[in-house]
């Protein structure tokens, strides 16, 4: 499981993590959380579904949500950068994405999913293009999400 090797990581390194997420519903957060000791690096989650969440709990401007769009490079980055700070954790994750069935548009279709990691004075992201399903987009999402963080943990 990935989730148990960014465990051993988080936990041999001394560092925390803290996870905002929207498309994905907490499912980052459950998968982390579910490993005995997950106190020990996981310091907090928010799903942050609406844009009036975003802004409020994550302190995301409402004009960058207007001018970028929800999902987009520019929220999942912030959402990452403004949950490590709100936590002061040593690792923020964020994720925004389109899960279906409605939601998407031409330019982002369902399935439209963006993921950021913030560590220290580092970012790192990247746009996936899922298919299937609600669940299937979901659970796609989630791993695309672990396996970002556990490659942006590797030396």
């Amino acid at each position: 499981m990935i989730e148990k090797t960014i465990a051993r990581i988080l936990k041999k390194e001394k560092l925390n993590l803290a996870v905002a997420e929207s498309c994905t519903g907490g499912l980052i957060a459950h998968a982390l959380t579910n490993i005995p000791g997950s106190s020990e690096y996981f310091c907090c989650g928010i799903v942050a579904y609406s844009n009036q969440a975003k802004q409020n709990l994550l302190k995301i401007p409402a004009e960058t949500i207007k001018t970028r769009g929800a999902v987009s490079k520019e929220i999942a980055l912030a959402m990452a950068a403004n949950i490590k700070h709100l936590s002061q954790a040593h690792i923020g994750l964020g994720i925004t994405g389109i899960a279906g069935p409605g939601g998407g548009t031409s330019t982002k279709p369902v399935g439209t999913v963006f993921i950021a990691v913030s560590i220290g004075h580092h970012a790192y992201f990247k746009k996936f293009n899922f298919s299937g399903n609600r669940i299937n987009i979901k659970q796609k999402a989630k791993n695309a999400a672990l396996s970002l963080l556990k490659t942006c943990l590797q030396p």
